[in-house]
């Protein structure tokens, strides 16, 4: 093995590696170090510089905890989450498209009766959700498990004010009939700064860049046979639909969110005054070895 030299590091570190009985783990390891060499080359950063750079990751992770993941949240305005995703969620013409699971999934939530309100403290615009969840030849699908969760009116999630809100507020899990259609209320969903108290935060302000995400609902939906889908409905009348801090938008996702003023519509959906529908279908794609 080489002594260590500025112009051959990358290579003496990856050569280290030699041993390395797993080669995924070596080839992932030798990509990042080839990258991260090649970076501080071109950067030419300081001792204090790095010092620094090491200091924001050390404090990401003292932010993190099982309720908040600081690291996804760096992740994620880096515009990495959506490359990962794009990488691994290339789909055929006509199957609906993924974005970021976001860090605010939460997992064995009770499955609600189809047309259950999910919104449990009582603000926000009414709105009612529908569509159909179907194949790639426009056949519903029967038995879809179908996750949803979104902000309250204050652009908060439920885990993120425990005490404050009701447990599960604004998340549910539905299963699809031989229909395949989904219905059910829920509030218009209103535009939220990602958390921003925290070395994420500081970092965006940094960069001269909002902590803003564009009004969406969250979406998980899964079946034994297909892909599963982890996308969002978006408002595209949004002041942040061009800016979202996770870069999360994508043109297919967006949907007309319609005020509904008609009172024999609103008698009809179990509303008392104006409320909007929304309608969006989803096209899953077929699972490439059978399973999802």
């Amino acid at each position: 093995m080489s002594y260590f030299t500025e112009e051959n590091s990358a290579q003496v570190v990856i050569d280290a590696m030699a041993n390395c009985d797993n080669p995924r783990l070596k080839e992932v390891l030798s990509g990042l170090v080839r990258h991260m060499h090649a970076a501080v080359k071109e950067i030419k950063p300081t001792q204090e510089e790095w010092t620094e750079a090491i200091l924001f990751l050390t404090k990401t992770g003292h932010m993190s905890d099982d309720w908040r993941q600081e690291f996804i949240l760096l992740s994620d305005v880096l515009g990495v989450s959506m490359l990962v995703d794009a990488i691994n969620s290339r789909r055929p013409s006509g199957a609906s498209e993924n974005t970021v699971l976001g860090p605010f999934h939460v997992a064995d939530v009770p499955v609600s009766p189809m047309g259950t309100n999910i919104c449990l403290d009582g603000k926000g615009e009414p709105m009612l959700a529908q569509g159909r969840i179907l194949d790639l030849d426009e056949n519903p699908i029967e038995g879809a498990k179908i996750e949803v969760w979104q902000t309250n009116d204050d652009g908060f999630y439920d885990v993120q004010q425990k005490g404050i809100q009701p447990e599960f507020n604004l998340r549910a899990v539905f299963r699809t009939g031989a229909d395949g259609r989904y219905w059910f209320k829920a509030v218009k969903p209103t535009s939220y700064p990602i958390p921003d108290d925290g070395p994420v935060g500081q970092l965006l302000a940094q960069m001269g860049r909002h902590p803003y995400r564009p009004a969406h609902f969250h979406y998980l939906i899964t079946k034994d046979g297909f892909e599963t889908l982890t996308t969002h409905i978006f408002d595209p009348d949004d002041p942040y639909i061009t800016s979202d801090a996770v870069f999360g938008v994508k043109e297919s996702l967006m949907a007309d969110f319609v005020p509904v003023d008609d009172p024999e519509r609103q008698k009809e959906h179990g509303f008392k005054a104006r409320y909007f529908d929304v309608e969006y279908d989803f096209r899953l794609a077929y699972a490439q070895n059978g399973a999802a």
